[in-house]
């Protein structure tokens, strides 16, 4: 049969309506037809989860740290000038927490005090754990409080426990209190961050809380909430910083810190001296005497031996003057060793380098000395206890190695010396009982 054109314009119609009709069905099942889950063998089948939001990207702090290892004299004019220079010098409003100490208020105003001697226009915050007649909880939310922190250039922490000044400015939850928000407002903003001693081992991530004896710690380990606890971390979250280095023998208890939190780099500050990091993480060290850089980057333990161990640990001294960065790994000696590096073929000693002592006063400092301008390639430093301690018949080897990147440097002004890149062994040794006898 013939079909008109009125016939074919209606069927292309009906064919469309029926078309419409079947997709709508379609749409309709499969919005009410569960979609089956695909099970992964050997995994159970789990939501996706929500994506987090980006975390807020923060401009790198643009001021300066001022790490000081304890002890700094009120004559020792380098390291005050310093940081009223880089607070903005003459007239520099520089706030002062004495919340480490016992008695914060009498701290607070000692350092005001030095502070303005050397030109700053320095202030006490009225903030700490045992500051008299204050709820250390509010004063850390007063808009006040956090407003005289607001105005100034430079903020000193002074010495005393470090548990006092984190107690005083992070909250229990662990969030950051408004006047710790201001003083990182600071930092950011090209303010400089100075602390002594308590004050500088609030700078990393993770400083010393309840901290037993060095020896005891290679012995014993270091357990969270107990010998340490969580820092500010104004020096960001790769260097540990430990203070009062090399005059009470400190270096190693570090080490153990690093291998538990994942450390490579350690910087140990000594008494009356300052480590200066500033916005492109320069470290350079000023004052007395110097700091001592520990890189366990390549660094191993040997889980086959029982006890306290590390090979391949690197450890070098800076001395005053010396420059280190933090990114490149750049070593810079001061002018008067820069044209002054020693010679490894033509040592100034030949004799057996040894301690029994090694974490006693300047002890590793003497050794490295000792090591690093001699014919000898090795030197050996012993830690023991005493009768009376814990396990006493457990004592410790520390070995350190020349190797073809070890460089030493020597001043043609003093008697001073940088020693770089010496290898350390650190383990454990058995020691007769009793040590000595009476002839």
């Amino acid at each position: 049969m013939k079909l008109t054109g009125f016939t074919r314009r209606g069927l292309s119609r009906l064919c469309l309506l029926w078309l419409l009709v079947l997709t709508g069905a379609a749409a309709q099942a499969a919005a009410t037809t569960p979609v089956p889950k695909v099970q992964v063998p050997g995994k159970s089948s789990k939501p996706a989860k929500a994506v987090p939001p980006p975390k807020p990207v923060l401009t790198p702090p643009a001021g300066n740290l001022v790490i000081i290892g304890g002890g700094l004299r009120a004559e020792n004019a380098e390291v005050w000038q310093r940081i009223v220079m880089l607070a903005g010098g003459k007239g520099a409003r520089i706030g002062v927490f004495g919340s480490a100490s016992i008695n914060p208020e009498s701290a607070a105003q000692a350092t005001v005090n030095k502070l303005n001697q050397y030109g700053a226009q320095a202030f006490a915050i009225p903030l700490g754990v045992t500051w008299p007649n204050s709820d250390y909880r509010k004063a850390a939310e007063d808009p006040e409080v956090v407003a005289a922190i607001h105005s100034a250039t430079g903020i000193y922490f002074t010495g005393g426990d470090q548990a006092r000044i984190t107690r005083a400015l992070v909250r229990t939850d662990g969030s950051h209190t408004a006047a710790l928000d201001a003083v990182w407002d600071v930092y950011r903003d090209g303010g400089v961050l100075a602390g002594s001693s308590a004050g500088a081992a609030i700078m990393s991530t993770t400083m010393f809380y309840d901290a037993k004896s060095t020896l005891d710690m290679l012995k014993q380990g270091v357990n969270e909430g107990h010998e340490i606890a969580s820092g500010l971390g104004f020096i960001g979250e790769d260097v540990f910083v430990d203070q009062h280095l090399l005059v009470r023998g400190r270096f190693a208890r570090m080490i153990p810190v690093m291998l538990k939190k994942g450390y490579q780099i350690g910087l140990g500050i000594d008494e009356n001296t300052a480590m200066v990091v500033n916005a492109k993480r320069d470290v350079e060290i000023i004052g007395y005497s110097g700091a001592l850089l520990l890189d366990l980057s390549a660094a191993i333990t040997d889980r086959g031996i029982k006890g306290f161990n590390i090979s391949n640990a690197t450890i070098s001294y800076l001395d005053r003057g010396d420059k280190f960065n933090l990114v490149t790994r750049e070593f810079t000696p001061s002018p008067d060793k820069a044209d002054n590096k020693l010679d490894p073929n033509q040592p100034d000693t030949r004799e057996p380098v040894y301690t029994n002592d090694i974490l006693g006063n300047n002890a590793v400092l003497d050794l490295m000395v000792n090591l690093i301008d001699n014919a000898q390639q090795d030197a050996i430093g012993i830690a023991f206890g005493n009768p009376r301690d814990f396990n006493p018949e457990l004592g410790f080897e520390f070995r350190f190695s020349k190797t073809i990147n070890s460089v030493g440097y020597s001043s043609t002004e003093v008697e001073a010396y940088s020693v770089l890149k010496l290898r350390m062994d650190i383990r454990p040794i058995q020691l007769q009982q009793p040590l000595y006898r009476y002839r």
